[in-house]
């Protein structure tokens, strides 16, 4: 129900009829100014809807897939609202988005587990001999850590990947790409504590993102 109002919010935005709804207001606003493509809102809307049923990711392909149609889309809307349509900047978005998507169902691990729902890819925890129970009990042996260096390696390729032709994407992008500077974060982390996905430190915040941020606005570098 929730899905499909906003999937007639998208059509009503698209034909200057919006819901008298704040949100859908403001992104109406948003659309006439800033031009914005239609398919991305309803790629997120389509995907969300499919990821409903609470169920674990069959393997990685499929969580890249719900990461590129969800945070890759939202990195191509925030690229046009700065003004920027290039094919090197979607190229970097793509793998940025995917980055955020593997390391978001890293970072919610433990909650979900608290709630007896894994989401961990299902061909990466097979390979490793670690089911899903494994998680839910907050077990921490080689194996189980295993599955979490997989999985984080993924997203470190990706990002990789994004920075390999940062030399071409527009300096005027870079602003959507600042997210990285998490990612980055939250990656050396996990290594730090060999792949523990349930240890404490990881769980806080950390207080030097901000200047973090700022360093890598300063160097316009992502």
């Amino acid at each position: 129900m929730r899905m499909q109002f906003w999937r007639d919010a998208v059509e009503g935005i698209y034909c200057d009829n919006p819901p008298h709804q704040p949100i859908a207001t403001e992104l109406w606003r948003a659309v006439k100014r800033h031009n914005l493509t239609k398919m991305w809102f309803m790629k997120i809307i389509d995907e969300r809807e499919k990821n409903l049923d609470d169920r674990a990711y069959r393997n990685i392909q499929e969580l890249e897939k719900y990461a590129e149609n969800t945070q890759s889309a939202l990195l191509y809307l925030t690229l046009e609202t700065l003004g920027v349509r290039d094919v090197h900047a979607d190229h970097a978005a793509s793998h940025i988005g995917k980055a955020q998507g593997i390391v978001t169902c890293l970072r919610a691990t433990p909650y979900h587990c608290t709630r007896q729902k894994v989401f961990l890819p299902m061909d990466i925890c097979m390979l490793h001999g670690v089911s899903q129970e494994d998680f839910i009990r907050g077990k921490q042996e080689k194996n189980v850590r295993d599955v979490i260096y997989d999985i984080a390696s993924q997203a470190h390729i990706h990002l990789e990947h994004a920075r390999s032709f940062s030399k071409k994407v527009p300096v005027k992008a870079y602003p959507a790409f600042f997210c990285t500077v998490a990612l980055d974060d939250y990656l050396c982390n996990v290594r730090k504590v060999d792949f523990n996905i349930f240890h404490p430190s990881l769980q806080r915040k950390s207080t030097l993102l901000p200047l973090h941020l700022y360093v890598r606005s300063w160097k316009k570098t992502y």
